[in-house]
């Protein structure tokens, strides 16, 4: 039986079809050095690794990979199957020192992240650390005319990889990352070669710690040693039949110092009206006789504050607020927050 209970990291993988989620995790584990990592994928995953059966469920069949990382399948409901991986490792038939969660090509990667913050035992025994989303270079823009999920996985990114680069001509590459960016502003955009990737490049990113910096300004570090809270207003509703393609876009919104009733009694009203369409938001906020930055961040209708390192005297108190969503009333939001 194990007695570390310290939190798991857990990155989530996506990507649409033969984007290289694959590629780029064989060369992760053929590069390992010792670290234990349990790889998560569903029914429609493609990894191909020799490897030996140990055990198999309803849920969950789980490979063991020669270099002491393990493959899992999940067939079901996502929530027990983590629960069940956990279960295993408190009572040491399994070890991983670290998650990877696959998803198919075809998903949404909301609902994958929401598991992470609303149930309680898996919020406290996983550290989300960042969503990763690989970007086919050849077929990116023809994926972004027809499929709605390959906007979302890209609005989603914590970080873009891009692969095939070398396929596409310069004038084609440099349209492609100026559409992604207008898409997602926040997430850095690195190039991948035949999944040839440092893991420092794409592990341990730190992108759902609430003290983690706003990529739109280096000077909205904050560290802080306080476990971030999650609250989840309200389960989100699944939307269909709604139109994806480029009506996703990030936002960004300025304002001087907040007054707190009225910045919670607004995020509260912004959440409830436009939650399901706010794929990501964090911002760094100002309040009024607090000397201390409020950090907020969220996933859809699942948010969480905290407060970070104080203001230095040198500093403008100012709050900002970055949201990546679909058709939003971005005026209306605008001036909403500045009202705050």
């Amino acid at each position: 039986m194990t007695t570390d209970r310290s939190p798991v990291p857990a990155t989530i993988l996506t990507g649409f079809l033969g984007s290289g989620k694959t590629t780029l995790l064989n060369h992760l584990l053929s590069e390992n050095r010792g670290e234990k990592i349990a790889i998560i994928e569903n029914e429609f995953g493609e990894i191909n690794l020799d490897s030996r059966l140990l055990t198999k469920g309803a849920e969950v069949e789980i490979i063991e990979l020669t270099n002491g990382c393990v493959c899992c399948t999940v067939r079901g409901e996502l929530t027990s199957a983590l629960q069940d991986l956990l279960a295993r490792r408190d009572t040491g038939t399994l070890s991983f020192d670290r998650l990877i969660l696959e998803t198919t090509g075809l998903a949404d990667p909301a609902p994958v992240i929401q598991t992470f913050f609303v149930d309680d035992a898996l919020r406290e025994r996983f550290q989300l650390d960042a969503v990763i989303t690989l970007v086919d270079s050849e077929h990116a823009q023809k994926q972004l005319d027809e499929h709605r999920v390959a906007a979302s996985q890209i609005g989603f990114a914590d970080r873009l990889l891009l692969t095939k680069a070398d396929r596409i001509q310069d004038d084609g590459k440099a349209l492609l990352i100026d559409r992604l960016r207008k898409i997602n502003a926040r997430a850095p955009i690195v190039e991948v070669l035949h999944g040839q990737l440092p893991p420092a490049d794409w592990l341990d990113l730190h992108a759902f710690n609430l003290e983690s910096a706003l990529s739109v300004d280096e000077a909205f570090v904050a560290p802080n040693t306080s476990a971030p809270v999650f609250v989840a207003i309200r389960q989100p509703q699944t939307l269909l039949n709604r139109s994806w393609n480029d009506s996703i876009g990030s936002h960004v919104l300025e304002a001087g110092e907040m007054d707190l009733v009225r910045v919670g009694a607004w995020m509260e009203s912004l959440i409830e009206d436009h939650g399901n369409d706010m794929l990501r938001y964090k911002g760094i906020l100002a309040v009024a006789g607090e000397p201390r930055r409020l950090i907020v961040q969220g996933v859809h209708k699942v948010v969480g504050f905290d407060y970070g390192e104080p203001w230095r005297p040198e500093e403008a108190r100012s709050s900002v607020l970055v949201v990546i969503g679909r058709e939003l009333p971005v005026e209306a939001m605008k001036s909403g927050f500045r009202a705050c």
